[in-house]
């Protein structure tokens, strides 16, 4: 992969940070709980369901996810009946022969949960929702230190063919750091046990950036993954936001690898994994050949929801339990964050929705160009102005000339039939695609809303 290092340092410079979000656009109250009731009745779409288990035995100093710690088993316990009777609720508000493409359970660590309470919660789950596709994604998010054969069965059972492992980093001392022991062979046994059972793909997550990190002692983590053979690794940058996640802040901010060494890691991550068969998919993600991924990006049809880049585009996200985000063609609605209220609104037989946003026309055409490019690094000008109605070149005048300085560098290639990044630029991809957004620049003088873009 060429990629040049120069251009990259340039502009890989403090700044606004996509994640999921497609714009700068944010979640407000004006967004009422009828409004959000209103879109799930109305909508015909096929159903991508996520499921929220907040819930961890221990803090990972790095984790920027909406958690809760405890030991209380019961606690965890009584989450399982509210969100049985949330998912009651849905099911009385939605029409629940909509078909199912996508399914993930998220967190938290959740097989902290037993074997049984997992087969309770899909069971449960079909029984009110009981059309499911014969090709559905099925996935779950694994912490190797809570995982055992019991979880295995139940996941084969409900047709789980995906799974991704956390690993961060196999070094002792980063480990130490960031508060999460968790030995090669106890990862190794874990994805062989998965593939034992049989799924299908395999993904591992790593995170540059941490403290203590450095090439040399992340060369010999890549090694490791190596060695496992997923068919995904997801390469993320470690976002440092202690102002509004206090973990972070038991982090020696003195060891925290320079800007410098991170860009030498991240480059030699890229190097490594395309020089070992994956290719890079979206801003952050590398797939082998034989993940349906790959094929995607390859066709341009590559998409991107709260859950991750997927095939399954076009379906309408439900998030369910704590802090869960759902995604329409419309709207981004979140639950609330605070279990008191979770249980009170669940209790009054609501949905524990808390705010979200509509999206207008102009946020509706922005959300679908950001996309395309975040995902597949290209924009079809002449698909986009037959699926939207517009002259793209006149609606997006003023964004275009934001991409001038990208296209004198290289890094963008722009003609009358197609916005074309360069291997470069899709690591800038964030940068990029905020030229389209109509939100970003009030957020730009405001440095601790954010983390690096890279």
């Amino acid at each position: 992969m060429s990629i040049n290092l120069e251009q990259f340092s340039k502009y890989s410079k403090p700044g606004p940070r996509y994640t999921s979000y497609p714009t700068a656009l944010e979640f407000n109250e004006e967004f009422k709980y009828e409004d959000y009731i209103n879109f799930l009745k109305e909508g015909k779409e096929k159903l991508s369901l996520y499921v929220h288990l907040p819930f961890c035995r221990s803090a990972c100093y790095f984790c920027g996810c909406n958690v809760v710690f405890t030991s209380k088993h019961s606690k965890m316990s009584r989450y399982i009946e509210y969100l049985k009777k949330e998912i009651d609720i849905l099911a009385t508000t939605i029409d629940t022969n909509r078909e199912i493409v996508q399914f993930h359970f998220g967190g938290g660590t959740p097989t902290y949960y037993s074997a049984n309470e997992l087969d309770f919660i899909m069971t449960h789950l079909k029984s009110k929702f009981p059309n499911w596709s014969k090709d559905a994604e099925i996935s779950v998010e694994i912490d190797p230190r809570f995982f055992n054969k019991e979880h295995m069965e139940i996941f084969k059972k409900h047709g789980f063919n995906r799974v991704s492992f956390g690993v961060q980093d196999f070094d002792e001392r980063v480990q130490e750091a960031v508060h999460r022991i968790q030995g090669f062979k106890q990862t190794k046994d874990a994805v062989d046990l998965a593939r034992e059972y049989g799924v299908e793909s395999i993904n591992i997550d790593l995170i540059y950036g941490l403290p203590y990190q450095s090439l040399e002692s992340f060369k010999k983590t890549l090694e490791k993954i190596k060695e496992l053979n997923p068919n995904r690794v997801a390469v993320f940058n470690y976002a440092h936001v202690p102002w509004l996640k206090k973990t972070m802040r038991k982090f020696d901010e003195t060891t925290l690898p320079s800007p410098g060494e991170k860009l030498k890691i991240f480059k030699y991550t890229i190097d490594f994994f395309t020089n070992n068969g994956y290719k890079m998919i979206g801003m952050d993600h590398f797939a082998k050949p034989d993940d349906e991924l790959f094929g995607a990006i390859s066709k341009g049809e590559l998409h991107r929801n709260f859950q991750g880049y997927t095939t399954k585009g076009g379906a309408n996200l439900i998030g369910i339990g704590l802090t869960s985000i759902g995604e329409g063609k419309r709207y981004y609605a979140q639950n609330t964050k605070d279990m008191k209220v979770y249980e009170e609104k669940i209790d009054k037989g609501l949905l524990p929705f808390e705010r979200g946003v509509v999206l207008d026309d102009d946020d509706f055409i922005r959300k679908a160009v950001i996309m395309e490019l975040m995902a597949n690094f290209s924009i079809d000008i002449k698909r986009v102005e037959k699926e939207l109605g517009i002259d793209f070149k006149e609606y997006f005048e003023k964004d275009l000339e934001k991409l001038k300085e990208f296209v004198d560098e290289g890094l963008v290639k722009i003609d009358d039939k197609k916005i074309e990044v360069s291997e470069t630029g899709a690591l800038l991809i964030r940068n990029i695609a905020m030229a389209f957004d109509a939100y970003m620049q009030k957020y730009i003088g405001n440095k601790k809303s954010f983390s690096k873009t890279v």
